[in-house]
């Protein structure tokens, strides 16, 4: 199937989900790698930035604005996407995914058929049903947590390196080496104690040979996102407890 440019045409012939308020965007071009690749959107060393969005008899050039955050521990996301006239639509990023294969919609294309269904939005997710009341004797731990409010921008941390541990991609399907941290405090004028966070074991980190119980200061971003245990690894690269808070891009990295 030979591609065709947009035409003004197409934008009247497009379906737009645009986001319904404020939505994450990406700190610096690092950022926006780090979560392309997590996407599956881009395998090459220098990371895309246009990708194809195709309608039943359209396709269209797009870019990445940023994303939204969904599930339990906001672990899922929405993307957001760019069209060249500037409007702004929503799209799971699996879906986004297949849309870059060249076989997505040639029969949609050439037949007229329709074209599969795009994975459910945030926004249409069933509601889980709430629980019911805990009765008095519950455990201690089934207690709802204090809130932490994380900072937007990059702070400075301490930490300990805990362990390292195999989490499963699922927009790659497969196993990532990542670090899990300890005692991690944003160090300010009023410490805020996060506990347990987690960040991807990058080449930049690899540099410095980290190992368990060294204590480390940093700075980078914070956002809360459940750490994913691996499938099918050893038990040493199993992590038995919930971390709940991923950290993005660490640099300027010390050890202490």
């Amino acid at each position: 199937m030979a591609i065709t440019l947009p035409h003004i045409e197409d934008a009247n012939r497009t379906t737009y989900l645009p986001p319904k308020g404020e939505f994450e965007q990406f700190t610096d071009e690092s950022h926006y790698a780090e979560k392309v690749r997590e996407w599956g959107l881009s395998t090459t060393k220098e990371v895309k930035k246009e990708f194809w969005y195709k309608e039943r008899d359209h396709q269209r050039l797009v870019t990445i604005k940023g994303y939204e955050r969904y599930g339990q521990s906001d672990e899922f996301n929405t993307i957001i996407i760019e069209f060249q006239d500037g409007n702004l639509s929503c799209i799971h990023p699996a879906y986004l995914k297949e849309m870059q294969a060249s076989s997505f919609g040639k029969v949609s294309f050439s037949d007229g058929a329709e074209p599969s269904p795009a994975p459910p939005k945030k926004s249409e997710q069933a509601n889980a049903a709430k629980p019911k009341d805990v009765k008095k004797e519950a455990p201690p731990k089934k207690e709802k947590q204090t809130k932490i409010e994380l900072p937007e921008e990059k702070v400075h941390f301490t930490a300990t390196v805990k362990q390292f541990a195999l989490s499963w991609n699922h927009f790659n399907e497969e196993n990532d080496e990542v670090v899990v941290l300890e005692k991690v405090v944003i160090e300010q004028e009023n410490p805020i104690e996060i506990g347990l966070a987690w960040c991807a074991h990058s080449k930049t980190l690899k540099k410095f040979e980290l190992a368990p119980g060294e204590k480390l200061e940093f700075d980078g971003k914070i956002v809360k996102k459940k750490l994913p245990n691996g499938k099918d690894v050893e038990e040493e690269f199993i992590v038995s407890d919930s971390v709940l808070y991923k950290v993005n891009n660490p640099s300027k990295l010390k050890k202490s």
